[in-house]
């Protein structure tokens, strides 16, 4: 069991924040391997996006800390998941990338996660790993998982990260 957690962890560790495997990761690639090591959850759809994220066990849905956040989801260990969405006024990707070390973000890296176009990072003063996506709105889709202190903690932020998808309408 311990040998196929450090396979799932490497895997997403490849999809998260710190690096994405050729800039590209699909929820195929990390679902069987979740599956194998008895990593359950469910995905919680946000039917205004059209977006869909994977909630492990244990987290659970709380109130939302203001208008900018769509989802926020905590554990009793403290960890938790928050997904914003936010007016960027038209900013693209590239620009919102260009701008993240300004707010101490490091590891800024552009991808593609199940076929959405993406740039990861990581804040360490915030002990956070966080994806974000453009919208032809003109808006941010943010996922903030946090606080990612150990192996552990990084895997399941890696797994959450890795399963954003859109939801054909």
């Amino acid at each position: 069991m311990k040998k196929l957690l450090a396979l799932v962890l490497a895997l997403c560790l490849l999809c998260g924040c710190t690096a994405l495997a050729e800039n590209e990761i699909t929820w195929e690639q990390v679902e069987p391997l979740l599956e194998q090591g008895g990593i359950n959850g469910d995905f919680y759809t946000f039917s205004q996006i059209a977006v869909a994220v994977f909630i492990p066990e244990g987290m659970q849905e709380m109130e939302l800390p203001n208008e900018n956040y769509i989802g926020y989801f905590a554990a009793e260990d403290g960890s938790a998941v928050a997904i914003m969405y936010v007016n960027m006024e038209g900013m693209d990707l590239e620009t919102y990338a260009s701008k993240l070390p300004e707010v101490g973000a490091t590891g800024v890296e552009m991808g593609t996660v199940n076929g959405l176009p993406c740039v990861t990072y990581e804040v360490p003063a915030n002990n956070t790993m966080n994806i974000a996506f453009t919208t032809e709105a003109g808006y941010v889709l943010e996922a903030v998982v946090g606080p990612v202190t150990d192996d552990n903690s990084k895997m399941g932020g890696s797994v959450i990260l890795a399963s954003i998808q859109a939801v054909p309408q």
